[in-house]
């Protein structure tokens, strides 16, 4: 494991410190339990960038999407706790 060393505010670190202690734990603790979690959002997020990309790369050279009324339907119905089938996708009216 290395070290790595930060500079911050003073006033931040008051607010660390005590986030920390409401939560049980040491400052250092905080921290890293706080880099590791936003690293994480971070990743995620790029995933579904990514995910986002590839999807509009398909639409875009498909032609082939899902409606809005047809998605409304079928998740209204997901929210009443039907299965019904996803609604296929289709071309898009020019």
């Amino acid at each position: 494991m290395s070290t790595t060393t930060i500079r911050i505010e003073d006033a931040l670190k008051v607010r660390v410190a005590a986030a920390a202690e409401r939560a049980g734990k040491t400052a250092h603790a905080f921290i890293l339990d706080t880099i590791a979690e936003r690293v994480e959002q971070d990743e995620e997020a790029d995933a579904f960038d990514r995910l986002a990309d590839e999807r509009w790369a398909e639409i875009i050279e498909t032609g082939e999407t899902v409606s809005w009324d047809d998605a409304k339907i079928w998740l209204q119905a997901r929210a009443r706790g039907e299965n019904p089938p996803i609604p296929a996708a289709k071309k898009r009216a020019r």
